[in-house]
């Protein structure tokens, strides 16, 4: 009976020291944070999600404090929560409309972009692109395995018919969806922003559709139609960033496209 009960008793003090050892060191190597810093973390909206480009809310929020970052910090709290930051803060919160967006450059889906051979294995954009290269023909489409999708923490993204699509009234601009697309198609914009071409094919014309119908073939039929809302840069349409464009104007440029490759939001 003591073989047993020695090695429980040897085993409940040692557990017990080591607790008390644990708990003043924890003590004395203790962080303390301001009530500034905890009020500023309080006001932030605990999604760690890192868009602000500090570790989770309690770098944000330490960053605030010491003034290294500023009140609207966080970019997904939206107004209500810059607002908080601002009064934890004792400053008063200005107004910036500065809200992004995020879009996908590619509007080539299963209907429209041509793959180069089927492919059945690893769903997942990086790997394809590690290991062979992607299966679509052109080089600058979405190749619909759902890495973005998969990375978005807001729901915000999702893969319809072979190319992924934004949902613009839940995206926060995160930039997730951007650091994960290993072709380089997706950006953040503004929200503002009142249209955009749905393309990031570079190649002439001719070759660009050849491999997807729904690419932008460089005709200048928009730039031609409204030269304000549109510009040519490397055999590719390119929208104008400007609020005082005419959405009227805009709409019929893009009505003007032979492969429906620009869209125009309301």
């Amino acid at each position: 009976m003591n073989e047993i009960l020695l090695p429980v008793v040897v085993l409940g003090v040692l557990g017990f020291l080591f607790a008390t050892l644990l708990g003043l060191i924890s003590s004395k190597f203790k962080v303390e944070t301001s009530v500034t810093e905890e009020e500023v973390r309080n006001a932030l909206p605990g999604a760690n999600c890192g868009a602000c480009g500090y570790p989770g809310c309690d770098g944000c929020a330490a960053a605030i404090a010491k003034g290294e970052a500023p009140v609207d910090a966080c970019v997904i709290g939206g107004p209500s929560t810059t607002a908080n930051v601002a009064k934890a803060m004792g400053v008063e919160a200005v107004a910036n409309d500065n809200r992004q967006v995020a879009v996908v450059k590619c509007n080539g889906d299963c209907d429209s972009a041509k793959d180069m051979f089927e492919y059945s294995g690893l769903t997942d954009c990086r790997a394809q692109i590690a290991l062979f290269g992607g299966k679509k023909e052109c080089n600058y489409g979405c190749l619909g395995c759902g890495t973005c999708e998969n990375t978005c923490p807001f729901d915000a993204i999702h893969v319809h018919n072979g190319v992924a699509k934004v949902d613009r009234n839940k995206c926060v601009a995160c930039g997730k969806c951007v650091a994960a697309c290993p072709k380089d198609i997706i950006s953040l914009v503004p929200y503002s922003q009142k249209a955009v071409v749905l393309c990031s094919n570079q190649e002439k014309g001719k070759d660009a559709r050849k491999k997807c119908d729904k690419a932008c073939i460089a005709c200048t039929l928009c730039a031609k139609t409204y030269p304000e809302g549109f510009e040519m840069k490397k055999n590719l349409s390119e929208e104008v960033i400007n609020n005082d464009l005419d959405p009227e104007l805009l709409q019929q440029a893009a009505d003007k496209c032979p492969n429906s490759c620009i869209e125009v939001f309301n």
